[in-house]
């Protein structure tokens, strides 16, 4: 991790928490700074990005170990790895990102903010993880970390800017 220098934190909570929607409201935000945002997003089931039979699906098919399929506007790559995928080989394919949002991951050692709902669990799950640098909850906590309002990603967005001292914001 140390030789990756663009700022990356993981969205962590457990399912139903509210991970995705707080990243909707977070990206925005950041955005409206002039910042390029990566995200990367943890998929528990089987992935397939492009068709069978297409010409993307025929180039994996016949061994290419990346593809790229680009199109006006957009492009997206699929590549082959063994076994679970390490998040630590995922963010240098961002790294002309000035930060990078990862939901999911929760296990992985980098800063992690979690998404707590108190209607979904009794209290934070993550309180004795020594990557916590923060909570997004409705309700208020006594913690190690800044706690936040889960329904104003505003607070939070300043406090990323903040922590790794990203000018741009």
């Amino acid at each position: 991790m140390d030789h990756i220098k663009t700022p990356v934190v993981i969205i962590a909570g457990w399912s139903g928490s509210g991970k995705t929607t707080f990243v909707e409201k977070l990206l925005p935000l950041l955005k409206m700074n002039n910042l390029k945002v990566g995200t990367v997003k943890h998929h528990h089931a089987d992935l397939e990005l492009d068709k069978p039979g297409k010409d993307s699906w025929r180039h994996r098919k016949a061994g290419a170990d990346k593809t790229v399929i680009a199109a006006p506007g957009c492009a997206g790559m699929v590549m082959t790895i063994d076994g679970e995928p390490e998040l630590e080989k995922l963010i240098p394919l961002m790294n002309d990102m000035d930060i990078v949002i990862v939901e999911g991951f929760k296990k992985e050692k980098w800063p992690k903010i979690e998404i707590f709902r108190s209607e979904v669990h009794d209290r934070p799950g993550f309180l004795d993880d020594p990557d916590l640098i923060a909570i997004a909850s409705d309700k208020d906590l006594d913690a190690p970390v800044p706690v936040f309002d889960l329904n104003n990603p505003e607070k939070l967005s300043d406090f990323l800017c903040e922590y790794f001292d990203i000018n741009e914001c």
